[in-house]
């Protein structure tokens, strides 16, 4: 009793109470980081605890090794989720195991993946996610063995065909590419053709369209140079008329033997006489009246 007494005592001198409330409250810093997804703290306060303080309990490797794979640190992530694969904790095994098989499988490891995720399973039996990536995995690995066996069965029996058998395929197989060819350049001519009818069949279009297009303008010119026409012969037609109409002045002129462009002349100088007539009265018309004389 007194030597338990007397290592408790020993214990307790050796444990620094200062070191164990900083490494309390790097541990809850660190879970606080890692909980609110700011991983690049988290690494920071778990590799502090496992580097410098020395404590590396299997938790907190674990969320280190998380931290690293959320960062995408893939190479420590894998150094430390390997570090706790042998942990006597069996989810904490499984847990790591795991996130090996999706690293392994993110890298085209499959064989491997598949590997980690058997032992996930082993474990710790409640791992559902290990379960189901080891079944889909499983499944494509299977598919695709089965495909690389039935390939090598093809080329097995191909290389067992005898030069006869060989031959026909070849020839059989040349035949189908000549008909693949023949029928590409059918289909070839059979669209140049279409594209060259409808070419034709728009160039008839414009060419009709332009047809009317010329026709009216025909049309409208010949209806102008109609217009332009009747308006002539009505104008010429006016002017024989006002010839025909005056018949009595003509022979007036002729009895006063007055040709019509002295009688045109005397005409136009009444007229300007009438003006200059009409001028003078507005002139009078607008003189002032003197004040010294009555107004009659």
């Amino acid at each position: 009793m007194k030597v338990a007494f007397f290592s408790l005592l020993t214990l307790l001198a050796i444990i620094d109470p200062v070191s164990i409330g900083k490494i309390n409250t790097l541990k809850s810093e660190a879970r606080k980081a890692y909980t609110s997804g700011d991983y690049k703290m988290a690494v920071q306060k778990y590799r502090y605890l496992a580097d410098s303080l020395n404590v590396r309990e299997d938790e907190i490797m674990l969320n280190l090794a998380n931290a690293y794979f959320q960062t995408k640190d893939t190479a420590n992530a894998m150094n430390t989720y390997s570090s706790v694969t042998g942990s006597i904790k069996g989810e904490i095994r499984s847990k790591a195991q795991q996130q090996l098989g999706v690293l392994n499988h993110m890298q085209g490891k499959l064989d491997e993946a598949l590997e980690n995720f058997k032992q996930a399973i082993k474990a710790d039996a409640n791992n559902r996610d290990a379960r189901i990536n080891y079944e889909m995995l499983k499944k494509k690995l299977d598919e695709q063995k089965k495909k690389q066996e039935q390939d090598q069965q093809n080329r097995d029996k191909q290389n067992k065909e005898n030069p006869k058998d060989k031959k026909e395929n070849k020839d059989q197989q040349q035949n189908k590419d000549q008909q693949k060819k023949d029928q590409e350049q059918k289909d070839q001519q059979k669209k140049e053709q279409e594209q060259k009818d409808q070419q034709q069949k728009e160039k008839q279009e414009k060419e009709q369209q332009q047809k009317e297009q010329q026709q009216k303008d025909q049309e409208s010119k010949d209806q102008k140079e109609k217009d332009k026409k009747d308006s002539g012969q009505k104008d010429e037609r006016d002017n024989k008329d006002k010839q025909k109409g005056s018949p009595e002045l003509a022979e007036k002129l002729q009895q006063m033997k007055i040709s019509e462009e002295k009688a045109k002349m005397i005409l136009e100088a009444m007229k300007n006489q009438e003006i200059q007539y009409l001028q003078q009265n507005k002139r009078k018309a607008t003189k002032p009246r003197e004040k010294s004389k009555p107004d009659w």
